[in-house]
Protein backbone atom coordinates (compact mmCIF):
# COMPACT_ATOMS: atom_id res chain seq x y z
CA UNK A 1 0.00 0.00 0.00
CA UNK A 2 1.04 3.38 -0.94
CA UNK A 3 0.34 6.58 1.11
CA UNK A 4 1.78 9.88 0.57
CA UNK A 5 0.90 13.25 2.66
CA UNK A 6 1.11 16.14 -0.08
CA UNK A 7 2.68 18.35 2.46
CA UNK A 8 5.96 16.10 2.43
CA UNK A 9 6.45 16.68 -1.78
CA UNK A 10 8.63 19.20 -2.49
CA UNK A 11 7.41 21.50 -5.59
CA UNK A 12 8.92 22.07 -8.04
CA UNK A 13 8.24 24.40 -11.52
CA UNK A 14 6.81 21.79 -14.58
CA UNK A 15 7.92 22.71 -18.38
CA UNK A 16 4.69 24.56 -18.91
CA UNK A 17 5.28 27.08 -15.75
CA UNK A 18 3.21 25.87 -13.24
CA UNK A 19 4.13 25.10 -9.91
CA UNK A 20 3.04 21.53 -8.45
CA UNK A 21 3.82 18.35 -5.42
CA UNK A 22 3.48 15.22 -7.19
CA UNK A 23 0.89 13.42 -4.86
CA UNK A 24 1.87 10.27 -6.63
CA UNK A 25 3.75 9.53 -9.88
CA UNK A 26 6.97 7.62 -10.87
CA UNK A 27 9.09 9.03 -8.64
CA UNK A 28 7.60 8.59 -5.17
CA UNK A 29 5.16 5.82 -5.79
CA UNK A 30 5.08 2.35 -7.94
CA UNK A 31 2.78 3.96 -10.57
CA UNK A 32 2.70 2.41 -14.03
CA UNK A 33 -0.53 4.48 -15.90
CA UNK A 34 -1.31 7.71 -14.18
CA UNK A 35 -0.17 10.49 -12.00
CA UNK A 36 -1.58 12.91 -9.42
CA UNK A 37 -0.38 16.44 -8.79
CA UNK A 38 -1.63 19.41 -7.35
CA UNK A 39 -0.62 22.64 -9.21
CA UNK A 40 -0.77 26.36 -8.02
CA UNK A 41 -0.75 29.29 -10.03
CA UNK A 42 -0.34 32.28 -8.46
CA UNK A 43 -3.29 35.81 -9.03
CA UNK A 44 -3.16 36.71 -12.63
CA UNK A 45 -0.39 33.85 -13.72
CA UNK A 46 -0.97 31.22 -16.45
CA UNK A 47 0.67 28.00 -17.94
CA UNK A 48 2.42 28.34 -21.02
CA UNK A 49 0.47 27.60 -23.96
CA UNK A 50 1.12 23.75 -24.59
CA UNK A 51 0.02 20.48 -25.51
CA UNK A 52 1.23 16.84 -24.83
CA UNK A 53 1.18 14.20 -27.41
CA UNK A 54 1.22 10.82 -25.00
CA UNK A 55 -0.80 11.68 -21.97
CA UNK A 56 -4.62 12.80 -21.66
CA UNK A 57 -5.33 14.91 -18.25
CA UNK A 58 -7.82 16.20 -16.36
CA UNK A 59 -7.49 19.41 -13.95
CA UNK A 60 -9.75 19.51 -11.34
CA UNK A 61 -10.70 23.06 -9.69
CA UNK A 62 -9.74 22.97 -5.73
CA UNK A 63 -9.78 26.66 -5.34
CA UNK A 64 -9.85 30.40 -6.91
CA UNK A 65 -10.79 31.29 -10.20
CA UNK A 66 -9.68 31.10 -13.48
CA UNK A 67 -9.88 31.31 -17.48
CA UNK A 68 -9.39 27.97 -18.94
CA UNK A 69 -8.39 27.68 -22.67
CA UNK A 70 -8.38 24.31 -24.76
CA UNK A 71 -8.34 24.33 -28.50
CA UNK A 72 -8.73 28.58 -28.61
CA UNK A 73 -11.94 27.89 -26.91
CA UNK A 74 -12.06 29.93 -23.21
CA UNK A 75 -14.41 29.10 -20.52
CA UNK A 76 -14.36 30.82 -16.39
CA UNK A 77 -13.96 27.56 -14.53
CA UNK A 78 -14.10 27.45 -10.27
CA UNK A 79 -14.01 25.06 -7.84
CA UNK A 80 -15.77 21.99 -8.68
CA UNK A 81 -15.31 22.14 -12.56
CA UNK A 82 -13.16 19.16 -13.84
CA UNK A 83 -11.37 19.56 -16.93
CA UNK A 84 -10.69 17.15 -19.42
CA UNK A 85 -7.79 17.96 -21.83
CA UNK A 86 -7.03 15.36 -24.92
CA UNK A 87 -3.78 14.26 -26.06
CA UNK A 88 -2.34 16.50 -28.54
CA UNK A 89 -4.81 19.58 -27.46
CA UNK A 90 -3.75 22.92 -27.06
CA UNK A 91 -4.30 24.16 -23.53
CA UNK A 92 -3.52 26.95 -20.77
CA UNK A 93 -4.57 28.06 -17.44
CA UNK A 94 -4.87 30.87 -16.17
CA UNK A 95 -5.54 32.32 -12.35
CA UNK A 96 -8.04 35.01 -11.84
CA UNK A 97 -6.46 38.50 -11.44
CA UNK A 98 -7.23 38.82 -7.52
CA UNK A 99 -6.97 34.91 -6.34
CA UNK A 100 -4.73 32.06 -6.43
CA UNK A 101 -5.74 29.00 -8.45
CA UNK A 102 -4.97 25.81 -6.97
CA UNK A 103 -6.25 22.05 -9.01
CA UNK A 104 -5.43 18.54 -8.86
CA UNK A 105 -3.70 17.09 -12.16
CA UNK A 106 -4.11 13.94 -13.76
CA UNK A 107 -2.38 12.84 -16.30
CA UNK A 108 -2.79 9.28 -18.30
CA UNK A 109 0.28 7.83 -18.75
CA UNK A 110 2.37 9.95 -15.96
CA UNK A 111 3.12 13.56 -16.78
CA UNK A 112 6.81 13.83 -18.04
CA UNK A 113 8.61 17.26 -19.46
CA UNK A 114 9.57 15.49 -22.47
CA UNK A 115 5.85 15.07 -23.20
CA UNK A 116 5.32 18.98 -23.16
CA UNK A 117 5.44 21.39 -26.31
CA UNK A 118 5.08 24.36 -27.17
CA UNK A 119 4.30 26.80 -30.33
Amino acid sequence: MTVNQIAEQEPFTTADGSTIRSILDRTNAPVEEQSLAEATLPPGGSTERHYHLVSEEFYYILSGTGLMELQGKKQEVGPGDAILIPKGDWHQITAGKNTELKLLCCCAPPYSHEDTYFS
